[in-house]
């Protein structure tokens, strides 16, 4: 699969999605399909093993979604899932099946999104009243798998959604637990942004000649970003970002630690700053809510730890900060494409202590940016907007 397919301009009934989902798409808003929908639905549909290699947001949701409801047969009297999608956090879960309910609705089937930090008990009883497509982290599933609290002896369709993150975050131990547990014919559809590696033993033993598809990704370029450096002093530092946040709509800023995260907040709101914290060790429906203000525009300002905004999913972020310079440039260039979704052309900033120049000037290097780190103190005129200002004609 070295060469990206070519994509052909195609509709959803050219696709063989039936009418009753198109309509439910059509409600929705969603009229035509993505290139990875294009793609990987016929084989899906024709019931084949998949493999999708895909970035996170190009709609890899409703690939696996529309086949997976459209060949499956709703039965009220039917307790345990027929469908399994596995996701790497608690958002995409809840992401994930809230896209998939108003498409199952259309056909009578029940989801029910299976994640930790939620209540168990309430997640065990939704299962005792019947369910057809459970959307689980793996953890989770375990947990009630082990307590007998669910069953996966029925399964006709398995989906592994986002493989390589999983496998970044340590996961994937337990979803081949949870895979090998699996009886019986099967579907099963994969979807990664990358496919080497342990991603692609997952192919080799859990998928039967899969159909694969690589659909041309858009890589998050430093071009298609505005970018400033900006040398500031420990005891200004929040003040700093609190006067770069001030004329934005919505900021997302990145600490390296969760105590990083819920000191940052507490700061900026002596600022006057309104943030919230979004990481690992709150509740997830305090993640929940933060995430949603914050992108319904209510919350400027949220405040996030790498694994947990792998979970974030929002378009016209106007400015990501790295509040905390980012470890590789590899979480440089990932954090900072949050700003650059939907042909937008965000800014990043990047503040740095004195102690920090060498690691962002090597983070630099690599992403082939060549631009000073410029000392700035919270009461500059220039933070009000940097985007404005050109660094190299100072």
């Amino acid at each position: 699969m070295s060469e990206p397919e070519a994509v052909p301009t195609s509709t959803w009934r050219d696709l063989g999605v039936d009418p009753d989902i198109i309509q439910a798409l059509e409600a929705k808003g969603i009229v035509a399909p993505f290139p990875v929908q294009t793609l990987t639905i016929p084989d899906a549909l024709g019931g084949k093993d998949v493999c999708g290699k895909a970035k996170t947001g190009s709609g890899k949701t409703l690939a696996f979604g529309i086949p997976m409801v459209q060949n499956l047969k709703p039965d009220p009297d039917r307790k345990m899932p027929i469908a399994l999608a596995l996701v790497p956090t608690r958002e995409l879960a809840t992401q994930v099946s809230e896209e998939l309910i108003p498409l199952a609705g259309a056909r009578g089937l029940r989801v029910l999104a299976i994640y930790g930090g939620a209540n168990m008990e309430a997640q065990i009883k939704a299962i005792k009243s019947g369910v057809d497509i459970v959307v689980a982290t793996p953890g989770r599933m375990i947990d009630l798998l082990d307590r007998g609290e669910i069953t996966i002896n029925t399964l006709e369709l398995v989906v592994i959604d986002e493989a390589d993150r999983m496998a970044d975050m340590g996961f994937l131990p337990q979803v081949e637990w949870i895979l090998r547990k699996v009886d019986g014919r099967h579907q099963t559809l994969l979807f990664s942004a990358t496919l080497d590696g342990v991603v692609n033993s997952l192919i080799q033993r859990y998928q039967t000649d899969p159909a694969m598809h690589e659909v041309e990704a858009d890589e998050i370029t430093v071009e298609e970003m505005t970018h400033r450096f900006l040398h500031v002093h420990q005891m200004d530092k929040v003040k700093v970002a609190a006067a770069i946040t001030r004329n934005a709509k919505r900021v997302l800023m990145f600490s390296n630690t969760k105590a990083g995260c819920d000191r940052l907040v507490r700061k900026l709101a002596d600022e006057g700053i309104r943030a919230e914290a979004i990481h690992g060790d709150l509740r997830q429906n305090m993640r929940e809510k933060a995430l949603e203000r914050f992108g319904e525009g209510k919350l400027a300002v949220l405040v996030a730890t790498d694994v947990a905004a792998r979970g974030i999913h929002v378009d016209d972020v106007d400015i990501v900060v790295h509040f905390d310079p980012p470890p590789d440039h590899k979480t440089y260039l990932h954090r900072s494409g949050r700003t650059a979704r939907a042909g937008t052309k965000g800014l990043v900033v990047t503040l740095s202590l004195w102690d920090e120049e060498l690691d962002v000037k090597r983070i630099q290097k690599r992403v082939g940016l060549d631009l000073p780190i410029v000392e700035m103190f919270s009461n500059d005129e220039r933070l009000a907007d940097l985007s404005a200002w050109e660094p190299n004609a100072d």
